[in-house]
């Protein structure tokens, strides 16, 4: 593991991407996504994915240019296309359409068709929280999870970021996928040459797997059992019926096409704390939930309120990136292919 200044790795992820045809606002915005990611020690959802936007783009799976706008408004409701452009793209414009909304109506619902990938969850509501708002925010993917008892990839990883305001050290925050595993650490653990958790998967066959190359043969398995595998399905509704969006298994997933256009779906809910009880009530309490989960650990032991570990692992890294061996080495690769200058020696 090598560590990289955030503004030196920003900038890294810009040149790739614009030597890809991305404006120059668009990859600092990606770049900077991506670098959250890895500072938060999710890497899953950090700089591994660099070489596979820029690989889509060129495939034609992304458009490098593209002009998200506006297609349905009714009230404090929206949907906007994505000119099938990357994910945090969108992700920015619906983001700040939601807020607008919210500050007016007091909550607000953005969906978003036609996009791709847009990062880590909490990258987008923690741009809510910061302005005194909680979101709710959803995604489709490609086809990666079997539904609970199943052994065919129907749903996707369906991830699930809630995020509400807190006045202690940071907003009471969950980003999880539905299925067990990210399917991207499933990708991290087979470039790194890992195996992954008992539970996490099913090989082509539905027989269980610790082996990360089975496990992209065959499918993820959802968090819960029958409860991860409803709420992923509710989640997949949500994400992709409210729009033209696809489904999980109508797509063919950019890990596997790069060419392919996802046509993803996203959802996002924000509610402005200030139309109910006060931004000042709803944070001190958010802070006071936190410290009561915390206060449920035994002695000597530790409890986490959601949240808390990403900023514990944010804390150590401070103003650097870390980033893995095995992406280094795709992104050197990366770097020489498109002929741009390199990340950097690193620390």
């Amino acid at each position: 593991m090598r560590r990289f200044p955030v503004s030196e790795v920003v900038a890294f992820a810009g040149r790739a991407l614009t030597a890809v045809g991305v404006p120059d606002d668009d990859a600092r915005l990606v770049g900077d996504s991506l670098a959250s990611a890895d500072r938060r020690g999710i890497a899953s959802h950090g700089l591994l994915r660099l070489p596979l936007y820029v690989r889509t783009i060129r495939a034609g799976g992304v458009t490098a240019r593209a002009r998200p706008r506006w297609v349905r408004e009714h009230g404090a409701t929206a949907v906007l296309d994505a000119d099938g452009g990357l994910g945090q793209v969108a992700m920015a414009v619906a983001v700040d359409r939601a807020a607008a909304l919210a500050g007016e109506h007091g909550a607000a619902v953005v969906a978003v068709q036609g996009s791709s990938h847009y990062g880590a969850g909490a990258y987008w509501t923690e741009r809510l929280t910061e302005q005194g708002m909680a979101g709710l925010l959803t995604s489709t993917t490609g086809a990666s999870v079997t539904p609970f008892g199943g052994a065919r990839p129907v749903l996707g990883t369906n991830p699930l970021t809630v995020a509400v305001p807190s006045s202690g050290d940071g907003p009471l925050a969950v980003d999880m996928a539905t299925s067990n595993g990210a399917y991207g650490k499933v990708v991290a653990a087979r470039d790194e040459g890992r195996e992954i958790p008992e539970g996490w998967a099913v090989a082509a066959d539905g027989t269980p797997t610790t082996d990360p190359a089975a496990a992209l043969g065959g499918a993820l398995l959802p968090f819960g059992r029958q409860k991860g595998s409803g709420l992923s399905v509710l989640l997949e509704v949500l994400a992709a019926a409210l729009t033209s969006a696809s489904y999980a298994d109508e797509t063919i997933d950019m890990w596997v096409d790069p060419g392919s256009r996802m046509n993803a779906g996203h959802l996002l809910l924000a509610v402005d704390t200030a139309a109910f009880t006060g931004r000042g009530h709803t944070e001190a309490r958010a802070a006071d939930m936190q410290e009561r989960v915390r206060s449920a650990a035994p002695p000597g032991g530790t409890v986490h309120a959601p949240g808390d570990p990403e900023r514990a692992q944010q804390a150590r890294t401070g103003d650097r990136v870390p980033l893995a061996g095995p992406t280094l080495e795709q992104l050197d690769r990366m770097a020489a292919d498109l002929g741009i200058e390199g990340i950097g020696e690193g620390t």
